[in-house]
């Protein structure tokens, strides 16, 4: 190509005597020709040495990056010099920070390969302890003063991690209810030592220093005793001496809720503040239920469910001692066990089903079977639209039914005996989990129990002793929630007793398999059991006599037809001949809430279901 006035280095010609070779003054077809000031201004850097380019072989410009093509196309106009100058910056900048990078990699890299400490601390492959690592792992609870100067394993989440110094970290341990400081201090080696000996570095420390919170690790180390008691540790005269350090499973960079909020009580409304009056945020109970499985964490609800498992566990023996048989029983159902009221509806293939709303029918099914006592422990489902403290749709419902053999107040003693034998014992059982709801929840185990019998009231009594109170009640209408309480609180002060019963319910306030009182046909031989005022237990003699329970379910309000698909059976099961029996039913949830004084059931259930909570 012949040289021109618009050729450049890039076209592979000669240089134009006007033009310098790194800006590239390209004339395109259509273009003007450069300016007479523009080619008199890169004439001037030609002739000053500073015209070439890296991209044409020559020497750098201080003011042009070598891949910076500022091409003159069609209609653009030259790179001015800021142009330029800033390009140049750019280079530098970017050259500095490349060097800079390469430099601390080589730095880290000749720090890895000196690093005392390698081997002892990273992240287990899968989260699986490799052979040479395993060990005893001693649980946080069962560390003990004995045991101080011995090296010990652990398996805990990190409540907290923090760097005091490049020497210096430490974590806080949680497992269950207990936390326990751990130290990582980096160990100095003697000359004679190092290159032969592993030892916590300062590598080290600063790894353990910046581990996520909730991250699951596996620490060995020396257990010894602190200067001074760590307050803020449950185990407060101990703590643990690092040596090893390995993630089993990391936490989040950031968690949804923090742990160490929520173990403070929720605020008492939806609406509260977002911090409380110190400044620590607040984090509402709907928020608790939406990340459950951050909640369930704290040590508050680890001894909430151990005090809620350890009922069950006591509900059970009591049961075996007294002669009881541990049956299952359907929750999918042909017909509605009360009646059609507050019953859940599902699609069973062509046909409609029920969820059961308790275990009634069967339990009764079996003592006609032969069965002389039988319990269960099991779900319980009420379509009930409330969005109360105290409601749920689902629960878990401890069960029992017995045969009678003189009076059907035989039901209420076992059911009064149950209770006694549960709350005198979870004290003595349970004192670490007690010990540690009491610190959100004073009133936790604060259960005032009879020192022999529990009350025991009939219905009309205890509507005379609302009314003398000066509250408003009626014999033939079932107790309001609010004149439970207030009679809860009358029979506490009269009764010095938090659980009281009450029976003879009137016929409007019981199901149809309730059996009347014989002497008064209005009545029932009914009862319901409270504490602190609510409603724990509700239980009765059920009819049975098919005769009798046929001409019950007519005259309910609607009638109920005993021929019907899903009652057949049922009242069938009768005329082969079966003993009076009676029994009750108990809301586990409930019964946790109230003996714990917690403000809300959900608090005492693992994943609520109430009207508005399907998830998680």
């Amino acid at each position: 190509m012949a040289d021109g006035p618009g050729s450049g280095s890039a076209g592979g010609g000669g240089s134009h005597p006007q033009a310098a070779p790194s800006a590239e003054m390209v004339v395109t077809e259509g273009s003007a020709p450069p300016s007479k000031s523009a080619v008199k201004d890169a004439q001037e850097k030609k002739d000053d040495g500073s015209g070439s380019s890296a991209a044409a072989g020559g020497g750098s410009h201080p003011q042009a990056a070598p891949g910076a093509e500022m091409a003159v196309t069609e209609g653009s106009a030259p790179p001015s010099k800021g142009a330029l100058k800033k390009a140049q910056k750019e280079k530098e900048k970017a050259e500095k920070a490349a060097k800079r990078a390469q430099e601390e990699r080589k730095q880290k890299e000749a720090a890895a390969a000196n690093d005392t400490a390698k081997g002892l601390y990273g992240k287990f492959e899968g989260g699986l302890v490799p052979k040479e690592e395993r060990g005893e792992v001693v649980e946080l609870v069962n560390l003990k003063e004995d045991m101080v100067g011995k090296q010990v394993t652990v398996e805990a989440r990190v409540h907290n991690a923090r760097g005091q110094s490049a020497k210096l970290a430490f974590l806080d341990l949680r497992e269950e209810l207990e936390n326990i400081q751990a130290v990582v201090a980096e160990t100095v080696l003697s000359e004679d030592q190092k290159g032969k000996t592993t030892a916590v570095s300062r590598h080290m420390v600063k790894w353990c220093g910046g581990l996520s919170r909730e991250s699951i690790v596996y620490v060995t180390g020396l257990l010894q005793k602190p200067f001074e008691p760590v307050h803020s540790a449950s185990i407060a005269n101990l703590e643990l001496h690092v040596q090893k350090c390995f993630v089993i499973a990391e936490g989040p960079e950031r968690l949804a809720m923090q742990v160490v909020d929520a173990m403070k009580p929720p605020p008492a409304g939806e609406e509260a503040g977002e911090t409380d009056e110190k400044g620590a945020p607040q984090v509402t109970l709907s928020t608790r239920l939406d990340n459950r499985v951050i909640d369930l964490r704290t040590p508050l609800n680890m001894a909430i469910f151990e005090i809620n498992g350890k009922i069950k566990e006591l509900f059970r023996e009591f049961m075996h001692a007294n002669g009881f048989k541990e049956f299952e029983t359907p929750k999918v159902l042909g017909a509605a066990t009360e009646g059609g009221a507050n019953v859940f509806e599902v699609k069973y293939f062509d046909k409609l089903a029920y969820l059961g709303q308790s275990p009634q029918f069967y339990k009764q099914m079996l003592i006609a079977a032969g069965r002389k006592r039988v319990y269960e422990v099991g779900p319980v489902f009420r379509a009930e639209n409330s969005n109360t403290p105290r409601h749920l749709t689902e629960f878990t419902g401890l069960d029992f039914e017995m045969r009678i053999t003189e009076s059907w107040e035989e039901v209420v003693d076992t059911a009064e005996k149950m209770i006694l034998y549960i709350f005198s014992r979870l004290p003595q059982q349970c004192p670490r989990e007690m010990e540690v709801i009491k610190r959100a929840y004073p009133e936790a185990g604060n259960f005032k129990l009879p020192s022999g019998k529990a009350p025991r009231i009939t219905f009309a009594e205890g509507i005379k002793m609302l009314c003398d109170a000066g509250h408003e009640a009626s014999e033939s209408e079932d107790i309001s929630t609010t004149n439970e309480k207030a009679l809860g609180r009358l029979i506490l002060q009269k009764h010095q007793s938090d659980f009281y019963t009450m029976t003879h319910y009137p016929v409007s306030a019981r199901p149809f398999y309730t059996h009347l009182t014989p002497e008064a046909p209005h009545l029932t031989n009914s009862y319901d059991a409270f504490m602190r005022g609510q409603e724990i237990v509700s239980g009765a003699q059920r009819v049975h006599e098919p005769d009798a329970l046929a001409q019950r379910m007519r005259t309910m309000q609607p009638p109920l037809d005993p021929q019907s698909e899903g009652f057949r059976h049922y009242v069938e099961a009768f005329r082969n001949g079966c003993a009076p029996h009676g029994g009750a039913g108990f809301g586990l949830n409930r019964l946790t809430m109230l003996y714990l004084g917690l403000p809300n059931v959900r608090q005492a259930t693992l994943f609520p279901r109430d009207p508005v909570r399907l998830v998680p």
